[in-house]
């Protein structure tokens, strides 16, 4: 099977095609796998990634767009303005479909434009046009107003708004106007490079090796996600906020910048408050049967907003972590940020940092203008999400992340991050495995390298003590060489609640024409996550940064059910590094061998 990519250099104004073989597809897949295996190649040690000689990838996989169930999604590969090192993002909607139905698989985008331009592909066609007219707008008006111009409802567009133009690191790309590839900053890249969007059209279909045993193994998985609690009830039911609830019973929902896990009002925010209050429907990507997506409007002042959201990292991001419980002030500011493109996990995470150093006095109040820089403030999300994407006043700073905030005051230990990317909702103080999986992953802080919150309480597909470090070194490594595979597909990883290995391998043999077991899945899992390893150790990174912060590893959680626990990181590391055949977090020449890599 061989995936074709487009490639466009915006200095010189090119587009060429070009095709991967198949050996090196059955090496890397797509998607995440093929875009680190690319840039690896392309791109020199110590590239600026807000520079021209950057490459920004956007790769779907052999799977997308497929009957592969809940196959709607794209990967988003760079190098990080945010972190320096492998900077990726994979995003659901229409977009990555539509993509592989206008005939490609994948587009390199290398170079900077002189002025601003969106890129037009269609049915196998490719065009740059003017984007002078667009630079400065919302994604939502960007989306409305490239449809008229191409004459086309149907378009589906990838975008950046104000906070990808003005160079935020933590800016995101937007599709279908709420849909974001949303972390590492992959937007600020995208607006480096003057590219304020791609339009989508096609009416192809992706080629299937064998349709009638795809139509069938897609039959039995459906049927197994269908029957799963969590895919077939809870999803659909109260979107991924349902977990909100459960984490805070846990003692280990982040609240005032990881000061406690137990916010008191959680409740007023949750999945099922938000379905009581603001829901209007659940929301599918392409081919999802699930629709954990969330249409909600907000009727009560001063918040009223129609839109989607907020998810459960957006919930709380914007809610406990910043001592907020009012959920039409979180919605609102969600959907500020889907219109101005920026990660609200990022940003509601450096304006917590910002609020725990001004009230520890490190921030002087003549830098907010007036703003009360509180935890419990709502008004500070709302309007700092507008000044940070258009860099105005202190928004500027906020702009930077915690991590250089955080330095920029004199208290880096008041970043959560972990490699220079905001850890997510869940305090690895109350999850050892999970918190392993933090400080490893290769991006930086991300819960979706290895969600170890499935076995450690959900009981997917094992029930594992929360507290216990014994065995989840294994379990991380296993999760996150799954996970590179799934993302490499390109599917969902809601699908891991109901769906072991080896059902998506029977899914890719259909598809592909290959021949693969289970266990060369897992194989090509640990070779994506190793070789994104390298590309990380390339750029400096090493044991040094496979941490969290001191607050987690040091101070014990105050109070509730994770009361007492620290994150016994060090318990865990060493045979993290043994079972995965690295060294002080860098691959062996054996490993490297057995992998087949450089």
């Amino acid at each position: 099977m061989e995936l074709k990519l487009l490639r466009v250099d915006l200095t010189k104004g090119s587009l060429e095609t070009e095709t991967v073989p198949e050996g090196l597809v059955e090496k890397f897949i797509g998607g995440r796998g093929l875009g680190v295996k690319i840039l690896y190649d392309e791109l020199k040690a110590g590239t600026n990634p807000l520079g021209p000689e950057n490459k920004l990838l956007f790769l779907t996989g052999p799977c997308t767009g497929t009957e592969f169930p809940v196959s709607g999604r794209f990967h988003v590969i760079t190098k990080s303005p945010l972190t320096g090192g492998i900077g990726d993002s994979n995003c659901g909607g229409n977009w990555g479909p539509e993509l592989r139905f206008a005939g490609f698989d994948g587009i390199v985008i290398e170079g900077a434009s002189e002025k601003p331009v969106y890129l037009w592909i269609h049915n196998g066609k490719a065009e740059l046009r003017d984007a002078c007219a667009l630079w400065g707008k919302g994604i939502w008006n960007t989306e409305d107003l490239i449809k008229a111009e191409l004459g086309d409802r149907d378009v589906k567009l990838a975008s950046i708004g104000p906070a990808g133009e003005n160079l935020v690191l933590m800016a995101a790309i937007i599709n279908d106007k709420h849909r974001a590839a949303g972390r590492a900053g992959v937007g600020a890249v995208m607006g480096s490079k003057r590219l304020k969007s791609i339009a989508v059209r096609g009416t192809g279909r992706p080629k299937i090796s064998d349709p009638k045993k795809a139509s069938e193994v897609a039959a039995s998985l459906i049927k197994k996600i269908k029957e799963s609690d969590v895919t077939g009830k809870t999803l659909p039911d109260l979107g991924t906020a349902a977990l909100v609830n459960v984490i805070n019973e846990r003692g280990g929902y982040p609240t005032r910048n990881f000061q406690t896990g137990v916010f008191e009002t959680a409740d007023d925010t949750s999945g099922e408050t938000i379905k009581e209050k603001i829901l209007v429907s659940g929301k599918p990507c392409w081919g999802c049967m699930i629709a954990c997506g969330r249409v909600t409007r907000v009727r009560t002042p001063p918040y009223q907003v129609e839109g989607e959201g907020p998810e459960y990292e957006t919930t709380w991001s914007l809610g406990a972590m910043c001592g907020i419980d009012d959920l039409g002030a979180i919605t609102y500011a969600h959907n500020i940020c889907d219109d101005m493109g920026m990660d609200p996990i990022s940003f509601g995470s450096t304006v917590a940092c910002a609020m725990e150093l001004y009230e520890k006095g490190l921030i002087p109040k003549e830098k907010l203008s007036g703003l009360r820089l509180t935890f419990g403030n709502p008004q500070a999300i709302v309007e700092l999400a507008w000044k940070t994407a258009y860099r105005n006043g202190f928004g500027d700073e906020i702009a930077l992340g915690s991590k250089r905030l955080a330095e920029k005051y004199g208290a880096p230990e008041l970043a959560m991050h972990s490699k220079g990317l905001e850890i997510p909702a869940y305090d690895p103080r109350a999850f050892q495995g999970h918190g392993l999986g933090y400080a490893t992953s290769n991006r930086g802080g991300c819960h979706l390298r290895a969600y170890m919150i499935s076995p450690e309480v959900l009981g997917i597909p094992v029930s594992l003590d929360r507290f216990d470090t014994r065995g989840k070194a294994k379990w991380v490594k296993w999760y996150q060489d799954y996970f590179s595979v799934i993302d490499s597909l390109v599917v969902c990883k809601f699908l891991s609640f109901a769906l072991m290995p080896e059902d998506m391998t029977a899914m890719l043999n259909a598809i592909t024409g290959w021949n693969w077991s289970e266990e060369d899945f897992m194989r090509t899992g640990d070779r994506i996550y190793t070789l994104e390893r390298l590309f990380i150790n390339r750029e400096g990174f090493g044991r040094k940064d496979d941490t969290l912060p001191p607050r987690l590893l040091k101070e014990p959680m105050p109070e509730g059910p994770s009361k007492g626990y620290v994150t016994k990181l060090n318990e865990m590391l060493d045979e993290y590094y043994a079972i995965r055949g690295w060294r002080d977090g860098v691959p062996t020449k054996e490993k490297l061998a057995e992998l087949g890599l450089p």
